[in-house]
Formats: C-alpha cells, structure tokens, sequence
C-alpha cells in the first residue's frame, strides 16, 4: 500500500557546517556578512579548512523545515540528492535518524561531491552562509519520486533550487504529481538574491502554480521591487491562496483570501539566527497540515523559530511538540 505523507520537502540537500567568525575574520576571508553566497569547490575547500569549532549537520533550507515538522509526529519525506560519499552517508544517515523518509539513496554516479554549506555565526548570531552547490543541485525531474510526490498533502519547493535548470525541472515534475494527487503544492523564496535571479519565473509560478507561499519581508520587497510591504504582500494575495511573511522581531503577516491574520513576535537575542525561517515554515506547515485555524499556525511557526534560535544549529534541538506544549499549543 502507498504511504500518505503530510508534508514533502524538495530542494538542496546539504551538509551544513557550522563555526564562528567575527567581523574581522569575515572581512579577511571575503565573506559578506549575512547572506547566502555561492562558491565553487575551491573555495569551499579553502574555508572548510579556515573553521576552528566544526559543527555538522543535515542541511539546507527545505529538509530543515521538514525534519523539525517530522518531531512533531508527521508523516515526512524530503527528495533530494547526495553522493555516496563521506557526508553523502552522513546526510542520509542524519534525515532518517531525526524520521524523516530520504528515498533517494547516496548515488555514486553523482559527477560532483555532496553540496555543502559553510556557515560562519558572528557574535550578534547573525549567519554568514557559503555554499557549494555539488550533488545536491543535479536533482533533476527523473530523481524525482512520483509515489512520494503524488502522496503529498502539503509540498514545499526551495526557491534556491531554480539556480539550475536540473533543480527547475524536478520542481515542476514534483509539483505535477502532488497537485495531480489532489495535494497543495508552495514554495520558499529562499532569499532576495535568489528572488533577484528568478523574479519573472517566480512571479508567474505563484500565479499559476502555488497554493502558497513563504518568504520575509526583503524577500517580498524584491519580488516587487518595492519599498511598500503591504504593497506587495496586497499583490501577492491577489494571485495566491496563501500568503505569509516573517519579519524577524516584528508581526508574522497572513493573508488568506480577504482573511489577514497578525502573529505577534516576542524579541530574543538569538545564539545563532540560522534556521529560524526555515523552523518557521516547519512550525506553520505542521500546523496547517494539522488542521488549526491561520493564528495557530502561525503561532506554531513562530514558536518553532524562537526554539532554534536559542541553540547553534538550524534544527531543533528536542521535538518541536514538547516547545508548543510549554506554550499552550498542544492539539486540543
């Protein structure tokens, strides 16, 4: 018998690597501070060998935000692709420990290493990523599982994964099969350079193809090319089912059809912002997986970020179900 999942990831499967840096050491290295760059294996080499204090991990956006949705009790699957190397075993080895179905097993006709990601966290816990995009972005439309993908309550695409025209097309073959076995299919923006790229692309998937979306406030802004938030979030809404936008200490914006919904965000000095949006989306997809009404949803959300931000690391450290439980979000 085929398994129903309630939520399926798609997207970069990287290995997150983890250490501090100051200012100073970001300067020297090159890094810019704050966002996401794309190097070439070289380079990934040269700063691998840079970090002092190592911290591995299961990455990348989407099977963050899938791994903290399978602690809650979910049914979870993320699709992507590692090589069977060192970190290729440690990555599928990771997502099944933490109970998460991995279908496509380390491949060693991968052409490029496992993908891996550097992220240096300054002292203010702002994170500085570098990532080589190796196996991970050769995920094409054939590695695609169509039995997982078509039993798909709820599926959620990485943006990032339009930097390749392999990555695009295992997006719309994954995103076929869930919406032709009556799931809903939405996406992550990813980042505002990654919106930059694909804006034409992005802008005319939400109108036909997504039921949903997820992005902070810079990332929205980019997509419209505009100063005016609600602005763009009023355009979003006009062409998508879903709408949702994170703001780091300030409200979560909802936007369902004429409903708009405001989550309210306590402040906290984070140890290390990484993960924090994609604990978001884990928080909110369990929640909408689960059948709670916006509020709670996004009340889920926002206490699934607060939870990985108080930790190095962008998964949560204990199932998300003891957190919600602490806050008085427990089912019933």
């Amino acid at each position: 018998m085929t398994k129903t999942y309630d939520l399926v990831g798609i997207g970069n499967a990287i290995v997150d690597v983890i250490s501090h840096g100051d200012e100073r050491f970001l300067d020297n290295m090159g890094i810019e501070k704050g966002i996401m760059q794309l190097i070439d294996r070289e380079r990934a080499e040269l700063l691998y060998a840079a970090m002092t204090d190592r911290v591995q991990t299961p990455g990348g956006s989407v099977a963050n935000t899938i791994a903290g949705a399978g602690t809650l009790g979910l049914s979870t699957a993320f699709l992507g692709k590692v090589k069977d190397d060192a970190l290729g075993r440690f990555y599928a080895d990771g997502m099944a420990e933490q109970g998460t179905d991995f279908p496509n097993p380390p491949t060693p006709e991968a052409t490029a290493p496992t993908s891996r990601s550097m992220i240096f966290v300054s002292p203010d816990g702002e994170r500085s990523m570098n990532t080589y995009l190796g196996a991970g972005a050769d995920f094409n439309a054939g590695d695609v599982d169509a039995a997982v993908a078509g039993n798909a309550r709820w599926l959620f695409l990485e943006g990032y994964l339009y930097d390749k025209p392999e990555g695009k097309s295992a997006f719309h073959a994954a995103a076929d099969h869930c919406r032709a076995g009556g799931g809903k299919v939405g996406i992550t923006l990813s980042d505002p350079f990654c919106v930059d790229r694909h804006r034409a692309d992005f802008l005319a998937l939400i109108e036909s193809q997504m039921d949903y979306v997820i992005g902070n406030h810079e990332e929205w802004l980019a997509l419209y090319q505009t100063d005016d938030l609600d602005a763009a979030l009023a355009k979003a809404a006009a062409i998508c089912d879903l709408v949702v936008c994170t703001h780091s200490g300030d409200p979560v914006k909802i936007l369902h059809g004429a409903e708009r919904v405001a989550v309210p965000v306590t402040r906290i000095t984070p140890v290390d912002a990484t993960g924090a949006g994609d604990q978001f989306a884990a928080g909110f997809l369990a929640g909408m997986a689960m059948g709670r009404d916006l509020e709670t949803a996004g009340r889920m959300g926002v206490a699934a970020a607060a939870e990985v931000i108080r930790h190095v690391g962008p998964r949560p450290k204990r199932p998300l179900s003891e957190v919600f439980a602490e806050v008085g979000l427990s089912e019933g």
